[in-house]
């Protein structure tokens, strides 16, 4: 086991975080230790503002494409082995997507692999218009890379849009606030979400206000998606971005011994395959129930797409709040110990919310499920910004992210062969075990590895005493 006195000169973010970027604070660490995280706003610059905009409107798709593809391939008379191979196609491909984004963008740029796939978004708006081929729908869903984080609460967090982003959002933020400006990112993502979600019914009102069919109405919302893919790309145009070729923070010494392809230390790759194991487990869980939830609320209970964009928008406005105390409840427990505690509370929801009885009961225990999961996500994606070189995040997170994808695009057709012909139910409870197992390897890997936030406030109260 890594002790955390090996990490102690070697954790680290971007000093600094008056409004424009590269401002310093004017703080010196001890002083800043000592206060606590959420300080809204005041970290606000406008880098962290377009890239906000841009998380927004990712989301916003993300957020009523996760309802419509389902509804959409139901319409065109495809069951759940279908919608199975559409989440493998599109999980293996945003697995390879996120893996070269986060490795390319470390030496292409981050914003310009974050606008090349927006561009890519814009383009799946327009295959998904133009046939109802499957063949084509694969393609498009492909390109899009959707059902990596539409579902509720997430806010279009996954895929290859995000690598990138993460790093960029560390670069513009300081030790103290990043976990706090990662809550506040999902915080929004989210919203964006709820809002996509609304969205979802968008197909059947057009059909009943206009003399355009069903599926018409869908090929409108899928021509609004390319429009907000463009938009996307735009948006990150004003970002600012610091090239480094070398390190250029004092306990980020410089490393030469990195790999050819990947760009990471050994330091950094010992931490990124301990992401590699918990993220492949947790990749399993959300492929196993993920891209099935709205299926499994459609086949359990006969709910219809105004349904389930309502429910969605619900839980995600009810898993949006606990996003913005991301920040101070790691400051209280710990990066990891915040990770563990809402990730097995999740488990046991999610293993019980497959039994419920009805319709309500189960959108209950599923936006309890989704709160306590979801607020771990900004919490896990700061922690690795934290202990990683800030030259190599953008190549940590896509690689370290890489399991997680890959295991959603293996699981997902079994779990919709377990579906249609042993218990519908059955998925959940896979994944509720999976989630379980994923907590207990995060403890395991991770309690001894602390972010640099934590390691100075340790030592400050050490002097104190």
């Amino acid at each position: 086991m890594v002790k955390t006195d090996n990490y102690a000169d070697g954790v680290s973010g971007r000093a600094g975080s008056g409004f424009e970027a590269g401002e310093p604070s004017g703080r010196g660490s001890n002083e800043v230790s000592r206060q606590q995280p959420n300080r809204y706003l005041f970290w606000m610059n406008r880098d962290l503002f377009w890239l906000f905009v841009a998380r927004a409107l990712r989301s916003l798709t993300q957020g009523y494409m996760a309802v419509i593809i389902p509804l959409y391939l139901a319409v065109l008379g495809y069951g759940a082995v279908q919608l199975g191979i559409l989440s493998a196609v599109t999980a293996i491909a945003s697995a390879l997507l996120a893996a070269g984004v986060g490795i390319l963008s470390d030496r292409l740029g981050r914003k310009n692999l974050i606008a090349l796939i927006s561009l890519m978004v814009a383009a799946s708006g327009v295959a998904f218009s133009l046939s109802h081929s499957f063949s084509v729908i694969i393609f498009a869903g492909a390109l899009g890379t959707y059902g990596g984080g539409g579902g509720a609460g997430r806010g279009g967090a996954w895929g290859p849009f995000y690598p990138a982003a993460q790093a960029l959002i560390a670069e513009h933020s300081s030790d103290l606030d990043r976990t706090t400006i990662f809550g506040v990112l999902s915080f929004v993502g989210v919203l964006a979400s709820a809002a996509g979600s609304l969205l979802a019914s968008a197909p059947q009102l057009v059909h009943r206000t206009t003399r355009l069919t069903l599926l018409q109405g869908y090929d409108v919302l899928f021509l609004f998606t390319a429009f907000v893919g463009v938009l996307m790309a735009v948006a990150v145009l004003p970002v600012r971005e610091t090239r480094r070729r070398g390190s250029q923070n004092l306990r980020f010494p410089a490393r030469p011994a990195r790999g050819p392809l990947s760009g990471l230390s050994r330091r950094s790759w010992r931490i990124v395959a301990r992401f590699m194991v918990t993220n492949a487990t947790n990749g399993l869980a959300i492929g196993m129930f993920g891209p099935f939830i709205v299926y499994w609320f459609y086949r359990r209970f006969g709910a219809d797409a105004v349904q389930l964009g309502s429910l969605l928008f619900f839980i995600n406005l009810a898993a949006a709040v606990p996003f913005l105390v991301a920040g101070r409840l790691a400051f209280r427990l710990g990066a990891v110990g915040t990770v563990i505690i809402t990730r097995a509370i999740s488990s046991v929801l999610l293993a019980v919310m497959a039994l419920m009885p009805n319709f309500w009961l189960a959108a209950l225990f599923y936006a309890l499920r989704t709160v306590f999961n979801t607020v771990s996500v900004p919490v896990r994606q700061s922690y690795l910004m934290g202990i990683i070189e800030p030259q190599e995040r953008a190549s940590a997170a896509g690689i370290s992210n890489f399991p997680s994808q890959a295991a959603m695009a293996i699981i997902p057709y079994f779990s919709g062969y377990l579906m249609d012909n042993v218990w519908l139910g059955l998925p959940l409870e896979g994944a509720a075990i999976l989630q379980a197992l994923n907590t207990t390897l995060y403890y395991v890997l991770f309690r001894n590895i602390r972010p640099p936030e934590e390691l100075t406030s340790a030592a400050c109260a050490e002097n104190a005493e």
